[in-house]
This record gives C-alpha cells, sequence and structure tokens, in this order.
C-alpha cells in the first residue's frame, strides 16, 4: 500500500494494529466496571464531565461529580512498566510527554470545577481500584448537576 503522507507508523502492518486498538471497552476498564458496578454503583461510561472540554472520562459518576480514568501503561508512561519505544523513538517520547501533560490539564481543569479525579493504572487491581472508586464516590456530596452544569441547591 503507497502512501501519499508520512505516517507516523514505522510500517504498514504497525499502522494497521494501532488503528485496531480499542478506545474504550478494553479488557481491564471492562474488569473495573464489573468491580464498581458488583459494589451498587452506577456511572456514566466515556463521557465528557465538562461539555466544553474535549476529553472524556472512562466512568463518570454525574452526581457525586467524580470522574475516572483508565489510563494505559504505554499510552501514558506509566513509572512502573513504560518502556520507551525502538522503533520512531523521538516521535513515541513526544507523544507520550504530550499525553501526561494532556492528562496533568485535565485534572487541573476539572479540579477547578469542582470535581474529583481518580487515575487508575491498566495495571492495578480492579477489584482493590474499585474500592477505591467506591470510597471516593461515596464521600462526595451528591448533586443533581448534569455533567459541566450547575448543581442544584
Amino acid at each position: 500500500m503507497s502512501r501519499s503522507y508520512i505516517s507516523w507508523a514505522s510500517s504498514d502492518e504497525v499502522r494497521a494494529r494501532m488503528q485496531r486498538t480499542p478506545r474504550r471497552d478494553t479488557r481491564p476498564e471492562l474488569a473495573l466496571r464489573r468491580a464498581i458496578h458488583a459494589r451498587g454503583l452506577r456511572y456514566r461510561v466515556s463521557i465528557r464531565p465538562l461539555p466544553h472540554l474535549r476529553r472524556t472520562a472512562d466512568l463518570v459518576f454525574t452526581r457525586a461529580k467524580v470522574a475516572v480514568f483508565l489510563d494505559g501503561c504505554f499510552w501514558h508512561g506509566c513509572p512502573k512498566h513504560y518502556f520507551a519505544s525502538v522503533t520512531n523513538s523521538d516521535y513515541w517520547a513526544r507523544k507520550i510527554s504530550k499525553n501526561r501533560e494532556r492528562d496533568a490539564d485535565t485534572d487541573r481543569q476539572l479540579v477547578d470545577a469542582g470535581w474529583t479525579v481518580i487515575r487508575v493504572w491498566e495495571h492495578e487491581d480492579p477489584t482493590v481500584a474499585a474500592e477505591h472508586v467506591a470510597e471516593r464516590v461515596r464521600q462526595q456530596p451528591q448533586t443533581t448537576a448534569k455533567p459541566g452544569g450547575s448543581s442544584a441547591a
């Protein structure tokens, strides 16, 4: 396959594999959702907590204003499991650095808007992570607000 543009991928096969990688409903995400659901909590999946911010949280507890992000070890630069790519290393180093900067900016904007942000690494035990999420959600005062909206008095 000939490309008339320069791709970030090192080969057509790599590009095809990366395009097939799911953006949601991954195994770690499904395991976390099942564990949280088993604790009696209900949530929304893959929505924007703040409508004006083009970033989606994996799980959103709208009434408690808690946003949960399940971060992949490679894509978000996990301090335990991240490894630098050998192929196209400059591109990937910049990409992961920008992802981490965007994560920090997302956290700051959500916290500034009154949200609690929880980040879970994909390697974490889903039952332990679910218990942490459940504790935080139950600690939050419940509102009747929609994501990004103002809370009812």
